[in-house]
C-alpha cells in the first residue's frame, strides 16, 4: 500500500507541476483557463484518492466547492473571451 500511495503522490505532483507551467506560459488565456480547469481538476482528485485511502468522506463538502467553482470560472472566462470577441 505505502508504494502506491508513493508512486500516486509522485504522479498527481508531476501533473500538477506541468499545469502550473502551462498556467504560467500558456501562449493564450484560453489555455490558461484550461489548465486551471485541469488542476483544479487534479485537486479534486487528490481529495477523492484520500478520501478512499482514509475510509472517509468528511472533505466531501470540499470538493463541492472546487466543482462549483470551476464550473463557473468556466462560464465567466467563456463570456469574457465570448464579449472580447465580438
Amino acid at each position: 500500500m505505502n508504494v502506491l500511495l508513493v508512486v500516486v503522490s509522485i504522479v498527481f505532483a508531476l501533473a500538477a507541476v506541468l499545469t502550473l507551467i502551462r498556467i504560467v506560459i500558456g501562449p493564450s488565456i484560453l489555455d490558461r483557463a484550461v489548465a486551471a480547469d485541469v488542476l483544479l481538476t487534479e485537486v479534486m482528485c487528490v481529495l477523492g484518492a484520500e478520501m478512499a485511502i482514509n475510509h472517509h468522506t468528511r472533505t466531501l463538502p470540499v470538493l463541492l466547492i472546487i466543482a462549483a467553482v470551476g464550473v463557473f470560472g468556466s462560464i465567466s472566462i467563456a463570456r469574457f473571451v465570448a464579449r472580447k470577441d465580438q
